[in-house]
């Protein structure tokens, strides 16, 4: 997982859900000096024609007006050298569109992509093709049906290699650490309904709850799970933000706002402002929104939350103002550092542009961007078990072991003997193999 550090560009549910502030007209950067390049100046002018003729008058291949058209869109856009801003064709953000909703069709895993291009698997969700076929985190993508990926191939184009329609399969060729050849999948594509909260009692009487990502359904979801283990007559609550790359804003705050009380002032926060949520500012200062608690819900259980280092944007959003309000333990490794925000304005043909328009800011007045979220209690995972995380049992997530000291609370019987064990998880797996997120 640490080699990924500071290598997210937008993040993206390979089946896909567009994450880690990459969201819903409300997030944006600092900006970048606009008027340095315009492309009607007499010399740009001059330039244009000048290879438009060479174009005509010299390339070997035919020439598909359509595709240029949109290449010279999405260079404006890559020219700001923002690896969160994009243009969106029409079919393409109609397909972000689609992937906020919480349906979508795909193979069900969140992918990633580093500074050198590399796109990596964050990991599966749960009863997905991608799971059942024995994708694992850190996984890297090298071809998809046949087609070598390349250093300049975007985090979109790979997504849009993956994708496809039901009733048909993504050939993938994997690199997998330790692994001393390629390996090749062949999974199916199929309908996902991303099911992004859920929930259990532990065997403690301690209420799980982990949260994958912030989509539409997702402040529901959670709402109902926090009712739920309350009503089971939880003694604790642990939220799992692991893996979880973010995404709505306004969902990340409708969910703050449901553990924390309203009109109180956050630790180091402005006393003028008291239930302050987020605050965003752009390049020169100005506030461009703010959000407050108004809900009047109020959850008063010991708290913890597990995070690390991909749990990034709306994820450190609701972790950094739990800490702030004094809400919550944070458990785990320093968070991602994702706290600047992206605005998506749609244009008059179907396409949009995603450029990052502000910084936010959380209730304690702090920016997270490049720094992230320092945990209380530092605990690292191993690899082999960050691989397998969604599946990795309770009582053997030193993690939330941590947690639940930390919290006072009893911890989980111990792992049993390797033979039982081996027996448990094999009917576990059976068993699992019927539940889906797709219900």
């Amino acid at each position: 997982m640490k080699r990924w550090k500071k290598s997210l560009s937008c993040l993206l549910i390979s089946g896909i859900l567009l994450t880690a502030g990459c969201g819903t007209g409300k997030e944006s950067t600092e900006g970048t000096d606009s008027g340095t390049f315009d492309p009607n100046s007499p010399a740009a002018s001059q330039k244009t024609q000048v290879i438009q003729q060479l174009i005509r008058d010299k390339y070997f291949g035919d020439l598909d007006k359509s595709e240029q058209e949109e290449a010279y869109y999405d260079g404006l856009i890559k020219g700001l050298g923002d690896r969160y801003a994009t243009y969106y064709t029409p079919e393409e953000f109609a397909q972000d569109q689609e992937d906020d909703s919480g349906e979508y069709v795909g193979i069900g895993a969140t992918v990633s992509q580093d500074d050198k291009g590399t796109v990596y698997v964050v990991e599966p969700m749960e009863g997905s093709p991608a799971e059942e076929a024995g994708l694992m985190g850190d996984d890297a993508f090298v071809a998809i049906d046949g087609v070598e990926l390349t250093s300049d191939m975007s985090l979109e184009d790979v997504v849009k290699m993956i994708r496809g329609s039901e009733a048909t399969s993504a050939h993938l060729k994997i690199y997998r650490q330790g692994e001393k050849d390629y390996l090749e999948f062949d999974i199916p594509r199929r309908k996902i309904v991303n099911i992004t909260a859920k929930c259990e009692m532990l065997e403690n009487g301690v209420g799980y709850i982990k949260v994958s990502s912030f989509i539409a359904n997702t402040a529901d979801q959670f709402k109902e799970c926090v009712d739920s283990v309350i009503s089971q007559g939880a003694r604790a609550i642990v939220f799992d933000f692991r893996n979880n790359l973010g995404g709505l804003t306004d969902i990340a705050n409708a969910m703050v706002d449901y553990i924390v009380p309203d009109n109180t002032v956050a630790e180091g926060g402005d006393p003028s402002k008291p239930g302050l949520l987020l605050e965003m500012k752009d390049k020169n200062g100005k506030i461009l929104y703010s959000d407050y608690t108004k809900d009047g819900h109020e959850v008063l259980l010991p708290m913890a939350i597990l995070m690390n280092d991909y749990s990034a944007s709306s994820s450190e959003i609701f972790i950094g103002a739990l800490r702030d309000y004094g809400k919550a333990i944070l458990v785990g490794d320093k968070t991602f550092g994702k706290g600047i925000v992206q605005q998506t304005f749609p244009l008059t043909d179907g396409s949009a542009v995603k450029l990052t328009i502000a910084k936010y800011y959380l209730p304690g007045g702090s920016n997270i961007h490049e720094t992230g979220i320092e945990p209380d209690y530092a605990v690292e995972l191993p690899i082999e078990k960050l691989r397998i995380l969604n599946k990795l049992p309770h009582n053997e997530d030193p993690q939330l072991a941590k947690a639940l000291e930390a919290l006072g609370m009893d911890p989980l019987p111990e792992p049993e003997t390797e033979a039982a064990s081996t027996e448990s998880t094999e009917s576990v797996d059976a068993g699992g193999s019927t539940e889906s997120t797709e219900e």
